[in-house]
């Protein structure tokens, strides 16, 4: 029964350990994201029952952004952030084109929201850029 035990802690769910790896906020979003296809595990789509072990390969996608990250140890609880960075290691790779893809998102042009009609402000603002092009 001891070796049991010792097994359990080298093996995790991978809900969970995306959970306690701090990709997710929720177990539950992180269970949706494993149905969904957007964390594998070994390049190979996997349900949210699927134990992780080290030295497994996860890849986990959240919006534009992907980690690709090895399995390094596993977590009794979710603790803080730097915790959590131990768990894993980020591939070099993986690392440069999430960075590259943040700073394109940064030097990019911001997104214009609007909401409903222009205000009686916005509304003049408008009608004086226009008058002087």
């Amino acid at each position: 029964m001891d070796q049991g035990s010792d097994e359990q802690r080298a093996r995790q769910r991978v809900d969970k350990w995306l959970w306690v790896a701090r990709f997710y906020k929720t177990r539950s979003l992180a269970t949706q994201a494993v149905e969904a296809g957007r964390a594998r595990v070994n390049g190979e789509r996997v349900k949210p029952s699927r134990d992780v072990k080290p030295g497994d390969e996860v890849l986990v996608r959240l919006g534009e952004l992907e980690w690709k990250v090895e399995v390094r140890a596993m977590a009794v609880r979710r603790g803080p952030a730097a915790e959590a960075a131990l768990l894993y290691v980020e591939g070099e790779e993986s690392r440069v084109r999430r960075e590259t893809m943040i700073a394109m998102r940064k030097s990019g042009p911001q997104p214009v929201t609007h909401e409903g009609r222009p205000t009686k402000r916005d509304r003049r603002l408008l009608e004086r850029y226009k008058r002087e092009d």
